[in-house]
């Protein structure tokens, strides 16, 4: 865990914006959308597996990738 909030810790000294118009495509938006599916995926496979831990970040990478779309304004739902 200590290695995972370092490295964290570290992008967000070094993150720079991206300067200019952004643009978000649908194949891009679904490219993510489909990341987090297959998060969720493993997510359930590792609750079964009895890996828990595992589970737990997975799901949680899923739920982080929806809730960047949904900040980028890109898809709309409620938790």
């Amino acid at each position: 865990m200590t290695k995972y909030l370092s490295k964290t810790e570290r992008v967000f000294g070094e993150i720079r914006r991206v300067s200019g118009f952004i643009h978000l495509n649908k194949q891009k938006i679904e490219s993510v959308v489909e990341t987090a599916k297959r998060y969720l995926e493993d997510a359930k496979y590792y609750q079964k597996k009895s890996k828990l831990e595992t589970s737990l970040a997975s799901v949680a990478y899923c739920e982080g990738l929806l809730d960047a779309l949904r900040l980028l304004e890109v898809v709309e739902f409620s938790w």
